[in-house]
């Protein structure tokens, strides 16, 4: 009997400082791979998911040349000129100039038609429109990104100041 108990000692007493590191060693290299792993999934998950919504943002800015289409809906002769020189002196490109369906228009609209609203953004903010009048209507009938329709607040444009 107290030679089984010496067995049971020495096993134990064998077994203990190199079991205890090994396991040590092997639980550290386990949760190391594990944070590895779940570093790796997020990186691969924002790679798919935020990269492309980036992109889609990219792709949507304002890069290139702005056509614009410019529509009087304040009944004032010569208003939609004025409005066309000042946005050609800002490189936009007025390809269209024109009279709105109706002289009723209380305040100025800048309308996106290509589903592109950095575009009509842009042109609001150099006309000094403000954003919540930026609306967006897209149709495939036009060839133009934005079209904007001058309202009886004319004088408050930048074209006027």
């Amino acid at each position: 009997m107290i030679k089984g108990n010496l067995q049971q000692k020495k096993f134990i007493n064998n077994a203990g400082p190199k079991s205890l590191s090994a396991n040590l060693y092997s639980n550290l290299i386990i949760i190391v791979l594990s944070v590895i792993i779940v570093y790796l999934s997020y990186s691969l998950y924002c790679k798919f998911t935020v990269k492309n919504i980036k992109e889609a943002e990219i792709k949507k800015s304002s890069t290139g040349t702005v056509q614009v289409e410019v529509l009087n809906g304040c009944g004032l002769s010569g208003t939609a000129d004025k409005v066309t020189d000042y946005l050609r002196q800002r490189h936009f490109d007025v390809v269209q100039i024109g009279n709105y369906i109706s002289y009723d228009v209380e305040k100025s609209i800048v309308i996106d038609r290509t589903g592109n609203m950095a575009n009509a953004y842009r042109v609001a903010d150099s006309l000094g429109v403000s954003r919540k009048y930026v609306v967006q209507q897209m149709s495939s009938k036009y060839f133009l990104d934005v079209s904007f329709v001058i309202g009886k607040d004319f004088n408050s444009l930048k074209p006027y100041q």
